[in-house]
Order: structure tokens, then sequence, then C-alpha cells
């Protein structure tokens, strides 16, 4: 199991924005069914691009400010960063091959 990192609207910037490497952000809520389906791809992601691509998850419940910075209205929603920007956006529950398509390219 590879170590994935809660985030808050407070640490975002340092964890996130700041990141020398590549980040994977996965905003859920424990309510949300989707969310829990994806969830232990995105576990498996962390410890396959270990390394390579920091993976972190963020409540949209506990942490309204950062979802609506990136416009997030539809959960799960995972939004792939390098440098800050945002390379790609997946919505919903999508299979694990389209997600290491998307984080793939960003890392090209």
């Amino acid at each position: 199991m590879a170590d994935l990192q809660a985030v808050s609207d407070d640490s975002f910037q340092t964890e996130v924005a700041q990141s020398a490497v590549p980040v994977l952000i996965d905003f859920w809520a424990p309510w949300c069914g989707p969310c829990r389906t994806i969830g232990p791809i995105v576990e498996e992601l962390a410890g396959e691009y270990a390394g390579r691509l920091k993976v972190v998850k963020m409540n949209v419940d506990d942490n309204p400010k950062t979802p609506a910075q990136f416009g997030v209205r539809g959960i799960p929603n995972l939004i792939l960063l390098k440098g800050g920007q945002v390379q790609e956006q997946i919505v919903g529950a999508v299979p694990k091959a389209k997600l290491v398509q998307a984080i793939d390219k960003v890392l090209a």
C-alpha cells in the first residue's frame, strides 16, 4: 500500500502547487459511491508511480475552497498538475487504463 496523503485547503499550496513532481489529486467525499470504487485504483497508482508522481486526496466536504478554485462540480474528480498547472482532468469512476494513459502523458 502506497503512502496516500490527504491534503486540505491550508496545505494545498505547499503540498501540491509547489511540488517538485507532478501531482494527481483525487477530489472525493466519504458518501460518494463512485469515489469509493475508484479509491483502490488511485492507491495502486500511488504505489506504481512512487517517486515520479505524488498522489493526494482531498475531501470536498471539509475543504470547499480548493475544489471551487478548480471548478470541481462532480466527484470523483481527478486532476493531474505539473508545475502547479492543470494538465489533465478526469471526472467520474473511470477504468485504471484511462488514468494510466493520462498519467503517462503528463510524465512523458
